[in-house]
């Protein structure tokens, strides 16, 4: 992995819901089921993000901090 990031995204019944934003390195293979499998042995179960998402890039402004509108906008 080369990059990641979590945020809230609006859910219809519980307000928000978590969903993962991955960006891999060159030639890496990841599946949605193990990055859910890793948070769910480390975090209760409510904290596993339903959504995973592959990306390219994990959108940061100019001082380096996640622009979580651009990533709440692909789910």
């Amino acid at each position: 992995m080369q990059d990641a990031a979590v945020v809230g995204v609006p859910d219809p019944d519980y307000g928000q819901r978590f969903a993962a934003f991955v960006a891999l390195k060159p030639g890496a293979r990841l599946h949605a089921t193990d990055i859910r499998d890793v948070v769910h042995a480390h975090l209760e179960r409510f904290s596993v993000p339903r959504d995973v998402v592959f990306v390219d890039k994990v959108p940061r402004n100019a001082t380096g901090k996640v622009v979580k509108d651009l990533l709440a906008e692909q789910v």
